[in-house]
């Protein structure tokens, strides 16, 4: 058992967790909706009680871990990211407008063409 824990699967105990981290984002949400005549700001800290509880219950897990390893690995791939510059970013959308004017005129010439021929085929046209 324990060495299906280490090779990352999941154990009884993350289960319970997993669980009890779902039915306490659910209970969070039902009681927003069960104490309807209470002030909305209580019902909505309910509802953000329920899902830090559910938030903490998950990260205390072995998925949970292991999600927040992937998160800080993508902030730490996302601060490697070079950004274009401004200029870059312009001269690149003018680009993917002119093609886009080009092939929209194209694509309506192929239209028209087409509508054209089909009415010459089929005796409907001038």
């Amino acid at each position: 058992m324990s060495e299906q824990a280490d090779k990352g699967g999941s154990t009884v105990v993350d289960t319970a967790k997993l669980l009890m981290a779902a039915v306490m984002v659910v209970a969070g949400i039902g009681g927003y909706y069960w104490y309807a005549d209470w002030p909305t700001a209580v019902r909505l800290l309910m509802v953000l009680g329920g899902v830090a509880a559910g938030a903490g219950l998950l990260f205390w897990s072995a998925q949970g871990q292991v999600l927040w390893q992937f998160i800080q690995g993508s902030r730490i791939e996302l601060r490697k990211m070079v950004w274009p510059t401004r200029q870059e970013t312009l001269q690149t959308t003018i680009v993917v407008f002119v093609f886009v004017l080009l092939l929209g005129v194209f694509f309506w010439l192929v239209d028209m063409l087409l509508a054209w021929a089909t009415r010459h085929l089929t005796g409907q046209g001038g």
